[in-house]
């Protein structure tokens, strides 16, 4: 992790850790980098979620872009992958979301593709922070070089949404599917994909405002989804979080499927028809083991990465798989992606749903997650990335251990907010819990 990428971008509170001052260096910086590498001028489109935030950070990043020479295309509000899909289609040199993603309102982050689609290489990164640093001493443009905010030259929508309903044969009538929007950028894009797709879609929390996405909805809230499932007799509902790169389900009793079981059934479904490269598939090393034994029962092997999607991908990359993801809701489906799609993996995991002719709690069975919880727990930043090592957590670790059997234990940093995760899972439930509780305790009371 570097200075000012975490593994997921740049990414704080605005105007505490992240301000306007702080995005027009990511913008010069960025802008300088590209052009080192390209002999053309270069183009950079913008995208961005609902957060009041988004705005003034566009119009710094934009200000940064231009005093370095590059042009910008601004896509407005938009999910996280439809930039990366649209920076491929249009062959620009980079996309740029503005999101913090599954965070509340007063938090914000950048986040970049290269023009291949994927996240920035880590050595690019470090470049970027360290022009970041010496941002006075770059070149700016002057006179016709310097760079231009593009006229819209395309409905990023419409081509988004025509893209992602040409991933499935057929369409998903039949289904009744109650959304959840989280009040971010799938607002401006489920409905039009949905009624594509000819799919009677309820969907809710689709009114931004600007201080209300993720607020008691979208994927990190399930509670009123949940209800609403089961109220309305529907088949079951979707939850997309504010960039909507991530999706959860809840099946028709009201029982959530977290992407752990989602790439379970989704890989099946994909060896069936004999498209699940090296029957195998990518998940982290968080992925619950009820996972590891339905896929063994199937023939499918899963190789685990470090936590983040990014590392999901590189493991992706390096072993040719298809598919991967994280237990949040971030599936890759590399056929037709190169990052997590919420909608993408919504509309694979209804195709699938109709095909079965089974219910969605039906499918949901086949799955049996074992026991697990995750405690966060706030800790510094300066302090996060050492405080497993100290020697009281090793301690309780080891200690609680044993009461777990074939259980674990995992203790991380977040990569992405002030908090440390403590994972236990095992098969007897409260045993389970009291060994969260216990290395929680010992991480609070050491701050």
């Amino acid at each position: 992790m570097g200075k000012y990428f975490g593994t997921d971008g740049i990414r704080g509170v605005v105007n505490v850790e992240l301000d306007a001052h702080l995005a027009f260096k990511v913008g010069r910086a960025v802008a300088y980098a590209l052009s080192q590498q390209t002999k053309h001028r270069t183009k950079i489109l913008i995208g961005k979620d609902t957060r009041i935030s988004s705005d003034m950070l566009e119009a710094a990043l934009v200000a940064g872009i231009c005093s370095s020479g590059a042009d910008v295309e601004s896509l407005g509000v938009i999910p996280t992958p439809a930039v990366a899909h649209l920076t491929i289609k249009h062959k620009a040199d980079a996309g740029i979301v503005i999101s913090a993603s599954h965070n509340p309102y007063e938090h914000n982050g950048i986040k970049i593709f290269a023009g291949s689609g994927y996240k920035l290489s880590d050595e690019l990164e470090a470049r970027i922070e360290e022009y970041i640093d010496h941002v006075d001493e770059l070149p700016k443009a002057t006179h016709d070089a310097i760079g231009r905010v593009l006229p819209l030259s395309i409905d990023p929508v419409e081509e988004y949404t025509d893209y992602l309903a040409e991933t499935i044969t057929g369409d998903l009538s039949g289904l009744r599917v109650a959304v959840d929007c989280a009040n971010g950028a799938s607002s401006a894009t489920a409905s039009v994909l949905f009624r594509k797709l000819k799919l009677d879609a309820a969907i809710r929390y689709y009114e931004p405002d600007g201080t209300n996405i993720n607020a008691h909805c979208g994927s990190t809230h399930l509670e009123a989804l949940q209800k609403m499932v089961k109220d309305g007799g529907y088949d079951v509902g979707v939850a997309f979080d504010g960039d909507a790169d991530r999706c959860l389900i809840v099946d028709d009793k009201g029982e959530v499927l977290d992407g752990d079981r989602i790439m379970a059934v989704c890989a099946v479904e994909l060896k069936r028809q004999n498209k699940l490269r090296g029957n195998a598939f990518v998940a982290t090393i968080l992925s619950n083991m009820g996972l590891h034994a339905y896929a063994k029962q199937h023939g499918i092997s899963i190789e685990c990465s470090n936590v983040g999607d990014r590392y999901v991908l590189e493991k992706m990359l390096d072993k040719g798989y298809i598919l991967g993801g994280e237990q949040s809701g971030h599936v890759i489906f590399l056929e037709y992606a190169t990052t997590g799609d919420g909608e993408l993996t919504a509309i694979q995991f209804l195709k699938m749903l109709k095909d079965s002719g089974k219910r969605a709690s039906e499918i949901a069975a086949e799955v049996v997650p074992w026991p697990q919880i995750m405690i966060n727990v706030q800790v510094p930043t300066a302090m996060k990335y050492a405080i497993s090592d100290r020697q009281e957590v090793q301690d309780a670790i080891e200690k609680e251990k044993q009461g777990l059997g074939e259980g674990r234990i995992l203790v991380r940093p977040s990569g992405t907010e002030p908090l440390v995760r403590v994972m236990v899972e095992g098969k007897d439930k409260d045993s389970v819990y009291k060994a969260a509780e216990a290395v929680a305790g010992v991480i609070e009371s050491i701050l």
